[in-house]
């Protein structure tokens, strides 16, 4: 690939705006893990071979099987994630990939199943950070290192 702007340098505010939500979802309550598998799936579906590589090392430190790290990709097809995850994970496609799933209602509502309201707004929160972050990794086609 060729050599692109390296954005965070160049545009410190923005990597400092970016870094800030990931302030607040860590003392948003979730789950580290959960919050590594909501960054590690949207990576996946967006493509972002940074962000992938980066989340799945950090999944592992979360204490991430292999196994699950393995299936992520294949969530709906494996017996490895518990309903709970099952509906952030099929939040996170549906909000990642918005043009095709537009955030159906009945996800929405399996969610409030499992997750407080407020629990909702930062899953939703972290899926759409992680979203911000894999544009920036494929804009400027950064590369696992």
């Amino acid at each position: 690939m060729n050599t692109r702007i390296a954005w965070a340098q160049k545009s410190p505010e923005v990597y400092k705006a970016m870094a800030g939500l990931e302030v607040v979802l860590s003392k948003s309550g979730l789950d580290h893990s959960l919050l590594e598998l909501i960054r590690l799936r949207a990576s996946q579906l967006n493509g972002c071979a940074y962000c992938v590589n980066m989340h799945a090392n950090d999944a592992r430190k979360a204490g991430e099987t292999e196994a699950r790290l393995q299936t992520l990709s294949v969530w709906e097809e494996t017996e490895f994630f518990t309903e709970k995850e099952k509906v952030v994970l099929a939040w996170v496609e549906s909000l990642t990939l918005l043009p095709v799933h537009r955030a159906p209602q009945h996800q929405y509502e399996a969610l409030l199943e499992h997750y407080s309201e407020a629990e909702v707004v930062n899953i939703t929160l972290a899926a759409a950070t992680i979203n911000a972050w894999n544009r920036f990794g494929v804009g400027f086609a950064m590369m696992p290192g």
